[in-house]
């Protein structure tokens, strides 16, 4: 199992920036993304960023540009970048790992995701 714990979420005026934190612990020896999706009221979660244990990053359109995630493997955290906050960026971000499916011996396992509690930002003047 990975624990995610996610912080820096807050109230933002419209042009400001935050940046958001997400530490793994736990079995995390084989996480491969970590991410950031977001989820507004009434709305589906949506995918925000992706970065790959090999670097390959990964935005949604609505962010590109405005939104910059980075990983420190070796502190197993993931952040992200918001710069440029838009009303519409309000939303609960969450963060997000994966782990990828293996065998160990005749045993196999699927791919395990893993999610934050979440962590809210608003964006209002």
């Amino acid at each position: 199992q990975v624990q995610l714990v996610e912080s820096g979420g807050g109230l933002v005026q419209p042009g400001g920036s935050l940046r958001l934190s997400c530490a793994a612990s736990g079995n995390i020896f084989d996480i491969n993304v970590m991410g950031w999706y977001r989820q507004a009221p009434g709305k589906q979660r949506e995918l925000v960023a992706t970065a790959r244990n090999g670097g390959t990053t990964n935005y949604a359109d609505s962010v590109k540009g405005r939104f910059t995630i980075s990983r420190d493997n070796a502190k197993n955290s993931v952040y992200l970048q918001m710069n440029s906050l838009k009303p519409e960026d309000t939303a609960g971000y969450y963060c997000y790992a994966d782990q990828p499916p293996y065998c160990s011996g005749y045993q196999c396992y699927p791919q395990r995701d893993y999610w934050g509690q979440g962590t809210q930002v608003a964006v209002s003047s």
